[in-house]
């Protein structure tokens, strides 16, 4: 399997990541153990008809949690199933009612629960691997470094909070929800860990109020536009690399060193 490649941490392997991205996701893409599975879900999905079978075939059921970002799920069938037949037309329905809504995402392109199944549609097989592509990359990119998989994760993730077209209180608390999501804003904008042990509802004002400071907007959907994304990218590298290199002695200088990477902001 290909292991991207980041030489560097911070803002300088960011920039070395996206000039690269295209050749280093194709290499990923074409390696052997990763087309054993992509090809085996394309030539098997069309038969799946239920939730049941879906969840009982573990290849396949990897590559439809891996193109959601749910791969740790992997063992939890009973739990996956339900979410599946649930579906999502019914406002009580589980996948609904959780706060991450990756698995509303999850149960809706699969279909079971709402009008049936979707995997027998001419363009289900490219739908689903397409978003499996870009999540294996990130995890692959991960597993070098954890604050690139998220950078890269952030344009996906935001897209889908976006597509919802919920209003802006609830697009936060989606963004609360979503871990990958959460942790970007909150190390960017500068929340401490104890942060999410407080009232759901303070935390959301809080993200609002930071990002109205920060970023001159408390809009969720406003965090899609290209500008403001690598602005929130940019801050959360910095203060990632901040928090990975500070020590009593150092931390001060290595701050200010990062900080002034990032002028625009400021």
């Amino acid at each position: 399997m290909f292991q991207p490649v980041i030489p560097l941490s911070g803002l300088a392997g960011w920039q070395f990541l996206q000039s690269t991205l295209p050749a280093q996701r194709e290499a990923f893409v074409e390696s052997t153990a990763f087309k054993r599975d992509t090809d085996y879900f394309r030539e098997t999905i069309s038969g799946i008809q239920t939730a049941e079978a879906l969840v009982a075939d573990r290849r396949l059921l990897g590559v439809a949690l891996g193109a959601f970002g749910l791969d740790d799920d992997i063992a939890n069938k009973a739990f996956l199933q339900q979410i599946l037949e649930g579906g999502t037309n019914e406002r009580d329905a589980l996948a609904n009612r959780l706060s991450d809504n990756r698995y509303a995402k999850f149960a809706e392109a699969f279909g079971f629960g709402n009008l049936g199944p979707r995997t027998g549609l001419t363009f289900f097989a490219d739908e689903i691997l397409d978003r499996y592509e870009t999540k294996q990359f990130e995890l692959a990119v991960g597993s070098q470094d954890n604050t690139m998989r998220l950078a890269l994760n952030l344009e996906g993730e935001l897209a889908d909070v976006a597509a919802d077209g919920a209003g802006n209180d609830t697009a936060w608390f989606s963004v609360m929800g979503n871990t990958p999501l959460r942790t970007v804003f909150e190390t960017a904008l500068g929340f401490p860990p104890s942060f999410g042990t407080i009232d759901i509802d303070q935390q959301r004002d809080a993200f609002k109020e930071r990002a109205q400071s920060v970023f001159g907007t408390d809009q969720v959907a406003d965090f899609a536009d290209p500008e403001v994304q690598e602005d929130l990218i940019r801050l959360y590298l910095v203060r990632s690399e901040i928090a990975a290199n500070s020590s009593p002695l150092s931390g001060g200088s290595t701050a200010l060193t990062l900080l002034q990477s990032v002028p625009s902001l400021f």
